[in-house]
């Protein structure tokens, strides 16, 4: 007992002696945090002192337990890195993906946690974490508060993970913190206003995520802040008032949010500021003149907002600014003459799509350091300076969609000074007024050029031979131009070619089988030119090709085999208005991937293969205009993604499909001019009038009671009494006719012989495709008599004609004038405005001539519906000298005419197979029938809404201002 009492009293006075030593170190430690030259001895006699006594006092049995409390009480460093170690496990709990496994050394017991990946520790607190360091690792997850238990932290960079959730509130206790990265996650909610608390924060990048809310205006109280960047979120109202007090602030980025108001006068107090970027929000107003007082301003971007009026003039005078950004606002004015000279250190200018006039100023050429140049769509005028080609480090001029010209060799001289500029890499020129021939020096530019685009000019003449010259061009446009001659061989030497946009042009000759060459091509637009010859097969080395267009052109030939092998083509494969001949071949199947097919208008016969079903994807298909015949095949069935077919004007027998009703996506179905026979199904396409066709099929019967067909006979008799009365009825109808016979047989004798010497009816020539010739017009017009020029437009005539026709006398001849330019396009956008459209309110095109006039000259033509009481505007307007009767509209007839126009727009607007815009609707060209029924014609400048006439992604197409002067639509000039 004796003994068991001395060891009680030991173990009591040992732990006396622990507690005793742990008060005295903890008061020692604290001196010492406040004397930093005291002495140690004292510390490490206490540390020894328990190393010596707790082993021995935890491994007696009668030791009494060490509870929370007395934990808590253990202040000092063993403690707090204990916290820290809690806190590491705690935020690596609410990491549920390491994709990397960065933190599988958090997992090594036997690594102290300062040494795990991302994790650093003080030096004079080697036990205290300073900072974590664990971005672009792919850590999927949230931000544990815990977080907030790491108070040494100065740096938490997590940028570039995958973290959702919100920003702990929590993060606001870390008060050393200097630097917090939580940019490009998926962070949502608000931006917590705790860390205003953070005095000694200096850089602040949430950037990238998806908060939301407004900028807290406690971010404002934070004087060391160096950099502030919120960028690329979802954050509201305006910017806080409270940055004024942001007095070391040298960069701040608030770009693409949803900022509203007007950029505040006061921002330029920020005098430490270098980098202001507001792009990307709902700013409004003006560019505040206080701005000037940012002498050390290096970047200004203001782009994409809703600025207007005139930028400061000060602001050029900023000789500091390297970047000025100010694209997609409605500023104007002029841009100052003096701007390379007053900021010569400028290496970015970007002033695109605004409302800036006046020229292109050549001092630029002082700002040696320019890289880009971005004025496109603008309203500048003028030569292009060619002492732009002074700017050795220019990488990217962009001068589309304004008003510059070249009329005359010498104003291209701008393109061989940019020959000098040996870092050029795009170079996007189109939508101007240029004209003329390109230089030779073209082929001369940099090799390093990627882009190329001169389109929808009017240059002339034909492209350099050596072309291929520009080894590492990744796309070349020169679409919508007036360029002859041949397609350059040399082109199948510019291996990095992706995108060749030559459509609209005048272009002959046989398209290069050098193309095939080019493995990476995808994008090939040859539309509407004059080529001649067959598809090359070689392009089925262009195992890359998503999109071939080669319509309107004059190729012949069979389809090759080779290009529907293709299954990359996924776009659009289009052949049509060629003169391409022979069977449909059934590699057809290959194209899975293809969005549209187009054969329509070529000479194509046999049968529709059944391996056509195989094109899962289709969306458009389009097989008109051509001599296929048998039966639509069933498995068209499997097409069940199909918007639009158009199967029209061939010799298809056989029923119509019931599968069709099912079609759900199918917007217009075309089977008009074939030979199809049966009962019209009922539901699906088939219930709306406006988005079918199936006129000139003459053995239908059923559909929808709109269509006016008979009624489909009964097919199913019932009983010998049916039956006998069919046979008596058959008994009778025969007698009768063999009566009649004898009377009519003389009558029909003699017109059989008079039909002969006729003309075939409309209906056969819209079924057979005979194209009416030169010769016909000449005599149906009195030689293009002017007693029958019933009107001129701005591409050619129309006259007045009488066809030797059974069923239709009486056409308007429209004879496009071929000199003028744009009328190749217009006929050729006519035709394909109306060859699939149907209203009651549209001229109807009855057939065209493309042939050639008795010199030899090319000669296009349309026949179309007469209308006999001729335009509205000559009801409106009538001419003085006008022999005719006064004309008058009452006012039922004027509400009459203006619904027929808009019920004929609405049509086209919404329910046509394509919407399109017919930009120029005026009185002219309105027609009015012997009924006074309103018909819109002259679709010359009509506009598809869903054709991609954009070739690539740094451009946008922009097409010249169509219309007549007065009846412009406001969004052709905008």
């Amino acid at each position: 007992m004796l003994l068991e009492g001395f060891i009680q009293s030991l173990h009591q006075a040992m732990w006396f002696i622990v507690f005793l030593s742990i008060d005295f170190l903890g008061a020692r430690m604290g001196y010492l945090s406040n004397s930093q030259r005291a002495c140690s001895w004292c510390s490490s006699l206490m540390r020894a002192t328990l190393l010596l006594l707790c082993p021995f006092v935890l491994s007696s049995p009668q030791s009494p337990a060490i509870t929370t409390s007395t934990a808590t009480s253990l202040a000092g460093n063993n403690s707090k890195s204990v916290s820290d170690h809690s806190a590491l496990i705690l935020f690596k709990s609410n990491i549920y993906h390491d994709p990397y496994g960065a933190l599988s050394s958090w997992d090594n017991k036997s690594l102290q946690f300062c040494q795990w990946q991302g994790v650093t520790c003080g030096s004079r607190h080697p036990e205290r974490v300073i900072a974590l360091d664990l971005h672009s690792l792919g850590l999927a997850g949230t931000i544990s508060p815990s977080v907030a238990n790491l108070t040494f932290l100065r740096k938490l960079s997590l940028q570039e993970n995958k973290l959702g959730g919100s920003i702990p509130q929590d993060l606001g206790h870390l008060h050393q913190l200097q630097h917090l990265n939580l940019s490009v996650n998926s962070l949502e909610g608000q931006i917590p206003s705790s860390l205003g608390n953070c005095k000694h924060l200096i850089t602040l990048d949430l950037g990238n995520n998806l908060l939301n809310g407004q900028v807290p205006h406690e971010l404002g109280s934070l004087p060391q802040l160096i950099a502030l960047i919120l960028q690329s979120n979802n954050l509201t109202g305006g910017i806080p008032t409270s940055f004024t007090n942001l007095s070391s602030l040298d960069n701040l980025d608030l770009s693409h949010n949803r900022i509203m108001g007007g950029i505040p006068p006061w921002l330029g107090n920020l005098s430490s500021v270098t980098i202001f970027v507001l792009a990307g929000n709902a700013l409004s107003g003006g560019i505040p003149s206080s701005l000037c007082r940012l002498t050390s301003l290096a970047s200004l971007d203001v782009s994409q907002n809703h600025l207007s009026g005139m930028i400061p003039p000060c602001l050029y005078n900023l000789s500091s600014i390297r970047v000025l950004s100010v694209s997609f606002n409605s500023l104007g004015g002029t841009i100052p003459s003096d701007i390379g000279s007053t900021l010569p250190r400028l290496q970015n200018l970007v002033m695109s799509w605004n409302q800036f006039t006046g020229l292109i100023p050549s001092s630029l050429s002082n700002a040696s350091g320019l890289i880009r140049i971005q004025f496109q769509k603008n309203n500048l005028h003028g030569k292009i300076p060619r002492n732009l080609g002074a700017l050795q480090n220019l990488s990217l001029l962009m001068l589309y969609g304004n008003q510059l010209v070249a009329n005359e060799a010498e104003d291209w001289s701008f393109l061989t000074a940019l020959t000098n500029c040996s870092k050029l890499t795009i170079l996007h020129i189109g939508n101007n007024n240029l004209t003329g021939a390109l230089p030779n020096s073209i082929s001369n530019l940099s090799t390093d050029i990627h882009v190329l685009v001169f389109w929808h000019n009017q240059i002339s003449g034909s492209l350099p031979s050596n072309m291929g010259n520009l080894k590492n061009l990744i796309a070349l446009a020169m679409g919508s131009n007036l360029l002859t001659g041949n397609i350059p061989e040399s082109l199948g030497n510019i291996n990095a070619l992706e995108e060749l946009e030559m459509s609209f042009n005048n272009f002959s000759g046989q398209i290069p089988p050098s193309l095939g060459n080019i493995s990476r091509l995808n994008w090939i637009s040859l539309k509407g030119n004059i080529l001649s010859g067959s598809i090359p097969t070689h392009l089925e080395n262009c195992r890359t090709l998503r999109f071939l267009d080669l319509s309107y052109n004059q190729l012949a030939g069979p389809i090759p085999i080779e290009i529907l092998s293709l299954s990359s083509l996924s776009e659009l494969l289009d052949l049509s208005h060629n003169a391409l001949q022979g069977f449909l071949p059934s590699e057809i199947g290959n194209l899975i991937n293809v969005n549209n097919l187009d054969f329509s208008e070529n000479r194509l016969y046999g049968e529709i293969p059944d391996s056509i079903g195989e094109c899962v994807v289709l969306g458009n298909l389009n097989m008109s205009g051509n001599f296929f015949k048998g039966v639509i095949p069933k498995s068209l069935a499997k097409l069940m993604g199909l918007q639009f077919l158009d199967l029209s004007s061939n010799n298809l027998s056989g029923h119509v499909p019931e599968y069709l009703h099912m079609f759900h996506s199918l917007q217009f179905l075309n089977l008009s001019f074939n030979d199809l026979e049966g009962e019209v199904p009922l539901g699906g396409v088939f219930a709306n009038m406006s988005a079918f066709s199936l006129i000139g099929n003459r053995k239908i019967c059923g559909g929808i009671q709109e269509l006016h067909l008979p009624p489909c006979p009964s097919t199913q008799p019932h009983g010998k009494k049916h039956k006998a009365a069919i046979l008596a009825v058959i008994i009778a109808a025969t007698s009768g006719v063999l009566g009649l016979t004898l009377i009519l047989f003389f009558v029909l004798l003699h017109r059989t012989r008079k039909t002969r010497m006729r003309r075939p009816s409309m209906a056969a020539i819209r079924t057979e495709h005979v194209r009416v010739s030169y010769a016909e017009l000449v005599r149906a017009t009195g030689g293009f008599s002017s007693a029958n020029l019933i009107g001129v437009g701005s591409f050619g005539s129309v006259y007045k004609g009488v066809m030797d026709w059974d069923d239709i006398k009486m056409v308007a001849v429209k004879i496009l004038n071929l000199q003028q330019q744009g009328a190749s396009r217009s006929f050729i956008a006519e035709c394909e405005a109306l060859r699939s459209i149907r209203h009651r309110n549209l001229v109807k095109i009855i057939t065209a001539c493309s042939s050639v006039d008795f010199r030899g000259n090319d000669f296009k033509a349309l026949l179309l519906e007469f209308m006999e009481n001729g335009s509205l505007e000559r009801w409106l307007h009538p001419e003085v000298n006008e022999q005719c009767p006064m004309r008058n509209l009452n006012l039922e007839r004027r509400v009459s005419i203006a619904m027929d126009v808009a019920s004929a727009l609405d049509y086209l607007h919404h329910h046509s197979p394509v919407p399109i815009v017919h930009c120029d609707l005026k009185p002219s060209n309105i027609l009015l029938d012997g009924d006074m029924t309103a018909h819109v014609s002259d679709f010359g400048l009509a506009k598809f809404l869903s054709e991609s006439i954009n070739s690539f992604s740094i451009s946008a197409s922009l097409a010249a201002i169509k219309g007549s002067v007065g009846y412009i639509a406001p969004g052709e000039t905008s």
